[in-house]
């Protein structure tokens, strides 16, 4: 448990704020410096605040310091700070780039929580940074009704293909217009950054216009040290759209291929690639994935699985969210076409699907979210292989027949849930950058053994457009709707970016799904009906 102390007072900066709709408009319109920034008299928080995996009683918060401090936070129910408590935080080091967490407990359930977070010198405890603000909202407690309703909003993919920070058009827009519609919780479905597709000053679009990105050492080439992937993250923290959205919005952070190299899986190799001198994938997937647990707003498991990523975040009464890891337990990309089960054709790999399925079976909630960070059935290809054949990144493999290769662990999982009677069961992904809705049903499949179920498909966020894919047959997946760029890295210019929102009314305890553009514009709404078990 944090160590609980006297209340003391906090010096309170207008210039080290991030924007949170939920606090004193004063304070609302403020962000913390655009870069990160050395004061030789005191610590500061360059890179904002972020809270993630919050559950009815507990949270995390997240800071990052300028240089080496102690990690201070003070949270109470209201925006005055009325009856607020004091935790000390841990020590941020260089070892962790000046990262760490505190993991918020005893929190009362279905409240609005208002945090702040202040930075001591470690030479010098009356050397203090400006607090910075947060909020989040913590879910009401399972087990009992639902008093209020529960929005969520989910997408993925951030800053990829060159597209960077360009400030003259406002910078990563689609985390403000995510920010505008009050989610309880963000989930981010993988992709969190590009260490492999280097942002250049200028990209010289389609249309013959310029745009221009803000520019690092950092992510000016392929993400290779560990201190180069740490500044990938580091960059996005920079765009004050992205900040202001993570002080104020409860995030659940995934990661897919992005996070070291595109499509990387133990048949990866980068030794034909020139951009990277280090070619031990390994070292660098042990890299990226370093990074990654340094910058997310995410509970650690411990020791016995510290880089674990797949976990059960109860909401409430209304829904349960499983985040999975298609990334970490897969076998090499193949021509995906075996017959026969094996570590070849594994992607969730066995344990998982075994702790999926035992989640799905205890869940009480209404509605069972599978966070997933790749789409089940669409063609995600992977060049090819030795032999000639089409390789693929991941679960489809173009035939439309009986299951094999990876769809034969997707098969298993399906008929699971189904011999469980497990019913609302949702799918939510990105992945391919652009957004659909996919509704699966075994009368138009080979495989039949499942209940009839939803996938939604929203992304990217400020990255290139592409899409739509094509769809495999096998579990009988039909398009209802769809919306891409039709060609392959649209400029975020041209506004095939995109979103999805979860609304589940605590009344009806209906489902809503709608898929939303980069200005928040409404394209496409599903009202799902719950069913009894």
């Amino acid at each position: 448990m944090p160590l609980i102390l006297p209340r003391r007072r906090f010096l309170l900066s207008s210039t080290a704020v991030a924007g949170t709709g939920l606090l004193p408009a004063v304070l609302r319109a403020q962000t913390a410096p655009a870069a990160i920034t050395r004061d030789g008299a005191r610590p500061l928080l360059p890179s904002g605040v972020q809270s993630g995996d919050v559950l009815a009683d507990r949270a995390i918060v997240w800071a990052r310091a300028s240089r080496d401090a102690r990690m201070w936070l003070e949270w109470s129910t209201t925006a005055g700070f009325a009856n607020a408590t004091r935790l000390r935080g841990p020590d941020l080091l260089a070892s962790s780039d000046g990262t760490g967490r505190i993991d918020l407990q005893g929190l009362p359930a279905g409240q609005e929580i208002f945090y702040r977070v202040v930075l001591e010198d470690l030479a010098s405890a009356n050397v203090r940074s400006p607090a910075v603000l947060g909020h989040f909202r913590t879910p009401e407690a399972s087990g009992g009704p639902a008093t209020r309703p529960l929005r969520l909003v989910w997408s993925g993919d951030t800053a990829g293909q060159g597209f960077g920070i360009n400030e003259a058009f406002g910078g990563m827009r689609i985390y403000e217009a995510m920010r505008k519609t009050n989610p309880d919780f963000f989930i981010h479905s993988g992709d969190t950054i590009y260490a492999d597709g280097p942002i250049p000053a200028e990209l010289k679009l389609k249309d013959g216009t310029l745009w221009k990105n803000l520019v690092t050492p950092e992510v000016a080439k392929v993400a290779e040290t560990l201190d180069e992937f740490r500044g990938r993250h580091r960059y996005n923290l920079m765009d004050a759209n992205v900040r202001a959205f993570a002080s104020e919005v409860a995030q659940i952070w995934q990661w897919d291929d992005h996070e070291v190299s595109n499509n990387y899986s133990d048949s990866k190799s980068v030794a034909a690639d020139a951009r990277y001198t280090e070619k031990n994938v390994q070292l660098l997937a042990a890299r990226g994935q370093r990074a990654f647990m340094d910058y997310a707003p995410m509970r650690p498991f411990g020791a016995a699985e510290s880089q674990r990523v797949y976990r059960h975040l109860p909401q409430g009464p209304l829904a349960d969210v499983f985040v999975l890891d298609m990334r970490s337990y897969r076998g090499p990309n193949t021509h995906n076409l075996q017959t026969a089960e094996s570590h070849e054709t594994e992607f969730l790999g066995r344990p998982q699907v075994d702790w999926l399925l035992a989640g799905l079976k205890q869940s009480r909630a209404t509605w069972k979210i599978i966070a997933a960070d790749m789409p089940i059935s669409l063609f995600v290809p992977d060049g090819k292989d030795d032999e000639g054949r089409a390789r693929w990144e991941a679960v489809a493999n173009g035939d439309d027949g009986a299951p094999k290769g990876r769809e034969m662990e997707l098969a298993r999982l399906l008929k699971g849930i189904k011999d469980a009677g497990i019913k609302n069961v949702v799918w939510l992904t990105a992945d391919v950058h652009y957004t659909a809705a996919h509704h699966f049903s075994p009368e138009r499949a080979k495989f039949q053994d499942f209940d009839p179920f939803w996938e939604f498909v929203s992304g990217p966020l400020n990255a290139g457009g592409f899409g739509p894919n094509p769809m495999d047959k096998t579990f009988g997946g039909e398009v209802v709707y769809q919306k891409g760029a039709g060609y392959d890295n649209s400029a975020p210019t041209e506004g095939y970016q995109f979103f999805g929102q979860v609304d589940i009314d605590h009344r009806s305890q209906a489902m809503t799904v709608t898929l939303k553009d980069l200005d928040g514009k409404s394209l496409f709404t599903k009202v799902l009906e719950a069913q009894r078990a």
